[in-house]
């Protein structure tokens, strides 16, 4: 299968590495804006061709697919293009950044029957994945995660300590993971939910510290803390607090409660979990099947984001007033 990958950053490294592990996946184009940054890439990978103009990148021969790594603001615009051009698309988390947009996004998968998918990674991690199959055969339940999703970037830099061309979200993009896969475990839509940030970046103009807390039908709460200040361990920690035991998921690796790590390497073809992520959305194709995390499946959680984005405007209208 002869596959595009827009956006050369940090993540489009990681799924060009997913890429040369899965037998049949050829890239043959790649597209991002700094043409000598692309070409440096295209070059380390051997990647025949690359461009700044993702219709020439579709455009290319033989191409069925599309990965699309590029900044957030573009995720919406360039799936729509993608499926319009008739290719699938695989677009990174999160598929936009608005509930409008997410909309749009959807209906066209639906008008053209492509495969279209959101990368929600946590859905696919083995850690987690272990977790979802002792909650389908009925060995637990959840009762509340925990989770901190915790960063140091006051600047606009990626993963790999580049600049960025674009400024990141803790709601739209980080909190995604989370409200995502609270809803994909408990198998129930969040029915309560509000959200607390502090002060703005003087200059990125974004909230660097966010609480939020939500609430499915059953009764299972989440709290997820969300940091741009945070100066120590980086990353996403889940404890799952459960019915039966708790466990702590550390992206691809598990521990029990009292930090004893559970072997999860043979649950799956891989310990990556992006790689799991892209085997999905290639298998899809390949079986003219919906994947896991659709785009359609990924609205929920948007609404869910939507509702979030809606309690923080109405806390930043109320003030220091008591309601």
């Amino acid at each position: 299968m002869k596959v595009i990958l827009a956006g050369a950053g940090a993540f489009g490294i990681k799924h060009l590495e997913a890429a040369a592990k899965i037998d049949g996946i050829e890239v043959v184009s790649l597209v991002s804006r700094d043409p000598e940054a692309t070409a440096k890439v295209a070059r380390q990978w051997k990647i025949a061709h690359h461009t700044t103009d993702l219709a020439e990148s579709l455009g290319q021969p033989g191409v069925e697919a599309a990965l699309l790594c590029t900044p957030t603001q573009m995720h919406a615009k360039q799936a729509v293009q993608c499926m319009r051009a008739g290719k699938h698309v695989m677009i990174e988390i999160p598929i936009a950044d608005s509930l409008a947009d997410a909309e749009i996004v959807v209906q066209t998968q639906r008008d053209t029957g492509l495969i279209a998918m959101g990368g929600h990674t946590r859905r696919f991690n083995p850690s987690h994945q272990w977790i979802h199959q002792r909650i389908e055969a009925g060995e637990l339940k959840v009762l509340q995660m925990d989770v901190q999703t915790y960063f140091f970037r006051r600047t606009n830099i990626n993963a790999l300590g580049q600049p960025r061309s674009w400024t990141d979200h803790l709601l739209w993009h980080h909190a995604c993971h989370t409200v995502d896969l609270f809803q994909y475990q408990t198998g129930q839509l969040v029915s309560e939910c509000y959200a607390l940030e502090g002060p703005k970046h003087p200059s990125l103009g974004i909230a660097m510290d966010m609480s939020i807390g939500m609430k499915v039908p059953g009764g299972a709460i989440c709290t997820l803390s969300l940091s741009f200040n945070n100066d120590g361990p980086l990353g996403t920690f889940f404890r799952y607090i459960c019915d039966n035991g708790t466990y702590i998921c550390r992206y691809d690796d598990l521990f029990d409660g009292k930090n004893n790590q559970i072997d999860v390497s043979k649950l799956d073809v891989s310990m990556n979990g992006i790689e799991l992520q892209d085997r999905e959305f290639f298998a899809a194709i390949a079986q003219h099947r919906e994947p896991n995390a659709s785009v359609a499946q990924c609205l929920t959680a948007m609404r869910t984001l939507d509702k979030l984005e809606q309690s923080l405007k109405q806390g930043a209208k109320l003030g220091g007033r008591v309601a």
